[in-house]
C-alpha cells in the first residue's frame, strides 16, 4: 500500500498498462478507457430510467422557472453588440443589406453535405426489450427488464409462424441513447453530475445520484471495455477528477470505484496535472473548457497551485444554447419546436451544429445547414436554412453575459460545507487511527471500507465561481502566482484543453484577449497558448499529446 501511495501514474501505467482503467468523469460526458488504448470512450454522462410517475417528468433536475428576465435580456443584447463591434458585423437589430442569399429556406427531403460538413440526423431510441419466451441468462446489458403485460405479438411473415415475444420496457438506458428517447416514452433522464458537482437536490437525492453513477460506469465497463464483474478485481483504476470536485465528492466516487465496481485498487489524480504530464510538461496554465464548466489552474514543476484555481460556470453547452438564441433573434431558425429541456436530442443537434459551423473570425460568418426537428410520433424532419452570426456564440467565452442564464442551478452548497478542498495538502496531516479498525483495512483490500468512518472533517468555504470572462480569469490566475519569472513562463505556456478548444480561431482570439487583460503595470508583453487535447491522443500544432500519460513525464 505504501508503494501505491507514492507511485506516479506513468510508472503505474508502465507496470500495469493492460490492467489499468482511466476514468475521467465530467458533467456532460465521461471519458473512460484502458491505459493501453490510443483513445478513451467518450460517453454522455447520463441515464434514463423507466418511470410510472404521473405526471411524468422527462428530466430529473428540470427547473420550472427558467424564463429570462428583462434585465438579463438587455445585458445579453448589449454583450452581442459589443462583440459585433469587435468582429465588424452588424449589430443585433440591424438588417443585413443586399444579402445574396435568403435568410431562411423550407423543409427539404433528406440531408447531405453543406460547406464540406455532414449533417447528422438522430433517430428515436427503441425503448423496448424484446425477450424470447425461452429466456437466456445474460450477465449484464444496456438495460434490465421491467415487468409489464405483453404489448403485442410479433409475426414472422416469412415463415408464417407466430413467434411469441414479450415486449417490456428497458429499466434503464445509458449514454447517447438516453438522450434520444422520445418525450412521450415513460422515462426520466438523470444527469448525476451538473456544472462540475454531484447534481444533488431535493428532487435528486444523494443516494440516487450515487446509484446512477455506479450504473453508468458499470454499464460502460461491461458494454464498452468488456470487463466482467468476475475479473474486475484484477484491474486497477486511475480516477482523474476535475478541480471543481470537493473531497467528499471524490470520496464518494472512489467508494463507487472500489466497493461497487470492485476494482482491486485505485489512484486519484487531478485533471490539470494529468493534462500537463500527458503532454510532457511540468509547468503550464491549464485552461479546461468543458461542456458545462470551465476551469483554470496553474501548475509549477508538477504541483498544482491552489490559490490560482478559477471556476467559470459556463461551457460548450452554453455556446450551443446561445447559437439557438442568436438564430431565433435573426429569424433564421425554422418554425419548429426546439426545446433542450424536454427533448435532450435537440441539444445533441445544437452541439453538432456548433461544432461544424461556429468559429471565431472577423466579418460575417454565415453557412447553409440542415436543421432537424424531432416531434413525438413522427420521423425526424429536415429543414434547410442559412444560419448567420456563427462567430458570435464562441465569443461568449470572453463575454459571459451573452450566454443564456443558467436553467440548472448548482447543488445545495450545504452538502459540502464540512469537507476540505481537493487542492489543499491535507494528505500531509497525521491522522489518528480508530482502535476498532484493523491495520489491513484499506481501499482495495476490504470491500467494507470502515476507514471512511474516521475520515477527518474540516470546516471550509465552498469554492467560488468567477463571474468574469475567460481571458480575465486566465490573466488573474497567472498573476496570482506572485513571481514575475513564473508569470512570464506561464503566459508562454497556456494549455487549452476540452472539446470547445477545437473551435476554429479560438487560440489567436484567446491570446489577444489575455494580453489585453494583463494590467499595464505588469512586465508581460507576450502570450502563447496551445491546444493539447486532454491527456489522451490528440493532434496539436505545437506538441504531440498522449493517452495515457507518457512514461517520461
Amino acid at each position: 500500500m505504501d508503494y501505491l501511495k507514492s507511485v506516479v501514474p506513468s510508472q503505474l501505467i508502465a507496470e500495469r498498462g493492460s490492467n489499468l482503467v482511466v476514468i475521467n468523469p465530467g458533467s456532460a460526458n465521461i471519458r473512460i478507457g484502458l491505459a493501453s488504448q490510443d483513445a478513451p470512450f467518450n460517453v454522455p454522462h447520463c441515464i434514463a430510467r423507466y418511470t410510472n410517475q404521473i405526471p411524468k417528468r422527462n428530466v430529473q433536475d428540470q427547473m420550472l422557472n427558467s424564463q429570462v428576465t428583462t434585465a438579463q435580456h438587455m445585458e445579453r443584447e448589449r454583450a452581442y453588440d459589443v462583440i459585433a463591434s469587435l468582429l465588424k458585423i452588424p449589430f443585433l437589430d440591424e438588417e443585413v443589406a443586399n444579402s445574396s442569399f435568403p435568410r431562411k429556406m423550407g423543409r427539404v427531403d433528406g440531408h447531405g453535405m453543406h460547406n464540406g460538413k455532414k449533417d447528422t440526423v438522430f433517430s428515436w431510441t427503441d425503448v423496448h426489450e424484446r425477450n424470447p419466451t425461452s429466456p437466456v441468462a445474460v450477465e449484464s446489458s444496456s438495460s434490465k427488464d421491467v415487468n409489464h403485460e405483453p404489448l403485442n405479438q410479433c409475426v414472422d411473415t416469412d415463415s408464417k409462424e407466430l413467434t411469441s415475444s414479450v415486449i417490456k420496457y428497458k429499466q434503464f438506458i445509458c449514454g447517447e441513447d438516453a438522450l434520444k428517447i422520445s418525450p412521450s416514452e415513460p422515462y426520466c433522464l438523470h444527469r448525476p453530475i451538473r456544472r462540475g458537482h454531484l447534481n444533488i437536490s431535493q428532487q435528486y437525492p444523494t443516494q440516487q445520484v450515487l446509484e446512477d453513477l455506479h450504473v453508468i460506469w458499470d454499464w460502460i465497463l461491461i458494454e464498452k471495455l468488456h470487463i466482467p464483474h468476475s475479473e474486475r478485481n484484477l484491474y486497477s483504476a486511475i480516477l482523474v477528477v476535475p478541480e471543481t470536485f470537493d473531497n467528499r465528492e471524490i470520496k464518494e466516487m472512489l467508494t463507487i470505484v472500489l466497493r461497487d465496481l470492485r476494482f482491486g485498487s485505485a489512484v486519484v489524480h487531478q485533471e490539470g496535472l494529468a493534462a500537463v504530464f500527458g503532454n510532457g510538461l511540468s509547468s503550464a496554465c491549464v485552461v479546461n473548457v468543458g461542456a458545462q464548466v470551465t476551469t483554470v489552474i496553474c501548475i509549477e514543476d508538477g504541483v498544482a497551485l491552489p490559490a490560482t484555481a478559477k471556476t467559470l460556470p459556463f461551457g460548450g453547452e452554453d455556446l450551443s444554447r446561445c447559437l439557438l438564441w442568436t438564430q431565433r433573434h435573426h429569424q433564421t431558425w425554422p418554425p419548429i419546436c426546439t426545446d433542450i429541456l424536454s427533448k435532450p436530442v435537440d441539444l445533441l443537434m445544437l452541439n453538432r451544429l456548433k461544432e461544424s459551423y461556429c468559429e471565431i473570425r472577423e466579418g460575417e460568418v454565415d453557412a447553409v445547414a440542415v436543421v432537424h426537428s424531432y416531434e413525438e410520433g413522427t420521423p425526424p424532419g429536415s429543414h434547410k436554412t442559412r444560419l448567420t452570426a456563427l462567430n458570435v456564440p464562441p465569443m461568449g467565452l470572453f463575454f459571459p453575459m451573452l450566454l443564456v442564464p443558467d436553467v440548472y442551478p448548482p447543488p445545495p452548497r450545504a452538502w459540502f460545507h464540512d469537507y476540505e478542498d481537493m487542492l489543499e495538502e491535507t494528505w500531509q496531516t497525521e491522522y489518528s487511527r480508530r482502535p476498532d479498525v484493523p491495520d489491513n483495512v484499506y481501499p482495495g483490500v476490504n470491500v467494507n471500507y470502515p476507514m471512511w468512518d474516521s475520515y477527518p472533517v474540516y470546516a471550509t468555504k465552498p469554492k467560488k465561481e468567477e463571474k468574469v470572462g475567460l481571458a480575465e480569469a486566465i490573466a488573474s490566475s497567472i498573476l496570482l502566482t506572485g513571481r514575475i519569472d513564473l508569470q512570464r513562463k506561464l503566459f508562454l505556456s497556456i494549455q487549452l484543453v476540452g472539446g470547445v478548444a477545437l473551435t476554429r480561431g479560438i487560440i489567436p482570439a484567446m491570446e489577444e484577449r489575455v494580453l489585453h487583460a494583463i494590467p499595464s503595470n505588469e512586465a508581460i508583453d507576450t502570450v502563447e497558448s496551445m491546444f493539447s487535447g486532454n491527456f489522451w491522443s490528440n493532434s496539436s500544432k505545437k506538441l504531440e499529446c498522449h493517452w495515457p500519460p507518457r512514461q517520461d513525464c
